[in-house]
């Protein structure tokens, strides 16, 4: 080959080498929310930035992630389910059925632990699980991080965003950083409780606000503001035997047995099914069940008592938790994927 054309072929690779890979620019992201939330910890390793998040997007809806490239973060939260997948239990790699309810993502920037058993300390190793769990990606994350950097693209914005390219680091970080974006805190409830908009409520919610914070259902001893949730590990009397020992399996206490983190009631109105498992189908069967008192269980918690609302009081309750239903975050766009 003459010294001319083997130019113009170094010429024609370094083009195609050089095209579709811009000039990344990172720059510091503040994460937006509302007054009545505490500040987040947000660690200094994984301070939040454009590319960051912007990487961690990617992450979520990529099918490389799972043995059978056909499952993604987000084929079990789903963002205009608030990040639930409608499902009793979830569908994994090969089709296989998982263990769980998949839960809300909503305003995990504020979770002290993971997962419903409370085994995980950081959202940053959460994403570990469902990489590695048989039933739902069942991969090994070397081997996705091998996956990811075949992507010129994607390794590029990594090392823009964090100096390296894909490794286990890069991926539970950049997961990470997109999902504390999550915030979800403009419900008609927000707006009536924090806000002072009073037309925000009709006079059922009203009613069932008043009955959800009341001494009578105790609903709001678990689920606290501002997040509708304590974050703490209680047995609710759902069985009086459980096939899943809930946080019995970290503690290997028998007094932990059946006992499950308070999930957020944020959005609830479009998480259902309900329960750990799934088990309930309607929030008009979970209030029934709370106000016939639960299952007896040597570990159920002393509030879950039978609550004698009448059906009119019952039905308030569950007009009060479709007020929980934070539109604007259920559309936001920048939680969708890139098209």
């Amino acid at each position: 080959m003459s010294f001319r054309w083997w130019a113009l072929f170094s010429i024609i690779a370094l083009i195609v080498s050089c095209e579709s890979i811009p000039e990344f620019d990172d720059q510091p992201v503040h994460l937006k929310y509302p007054s009545w939330f505490p500040t987040p910890v947000i660690p200094e390793d994984n301070a939040l930035s454009t590319l960051r998040i912007e990487l961690g997007r990617r992450f979520f809806y990529s099918t490389e992630f799972s043995k059978d490239r056909a499952t993604s973060c987000a084929s079990c939260h789903l963002p205009s389910a608030a990040f639930t997948d409608g499902r009793k239990t979830s569908i994994g790699v090969h089709g296989k059925t998982g263990r769980r309810n998949a839960p809300s993502l909503a305003n995990m920037a504020w979770m002290p632990y993971f997962m419903m058993e409370g085994g995980v300390p950081t959202l940053e190793l959460q994403a570990l699980a469902p990489i590695a769990d048989t039933n739902e990606m069942s991969l090994e994350i070397l081997e996705l991080a091998e996956r990811l950097n075949d992507n010129r693209y994607l390794r590029e914005m990594s090392l823009a965003a964090y100096r390296r390219e894909i490794d286990p680091y890069v991926v539970t970080r950049a997961l990470a950083s997109f999902q504390r974006t999550f915030v979800s805190a403009d419900s008609h409830y927000d707006r009536y409780e924090f806000q002072g908009q009073m037309d925000q409520l009709s006079e059922s919610q009203i009613r069932g606000r008043d009955l959800f914070f009341s001494r009578q259902t105790k609903c709001g001893g678990c689920h606290t503001d501002p997040f509708l949730s304590d974050f703490d590990f209680h047995n609710i009397g759902l069985y009086t035997v459980y096939s899943d020992s809930g946080k019995e399996r970290v503690t290997y206490a028998s007094t932990d047995a059946g006992k499950f983190k308070t999930p957020t009631l944020r959005n609830v109105a479009l998480t259902g099914p309900y329960m750990h498992d799934g088990s309930m189908q309607t929030l008009e069967e979970v209030v029934a069940f709370y106000n016939r008192g639960g299952e007896d269980h040597p570990n159920k918690d002393f509030r879950v008592q039978p609550l004698g609302l009448s059906e009119e009081e019952q039905k308030d309750l569950v007009a009060f938790l479709h007020s929980l239903t934070d539109w604007n975050f259920v559309q936001n766009a920048t939680f969708l994927p890139l098209e």
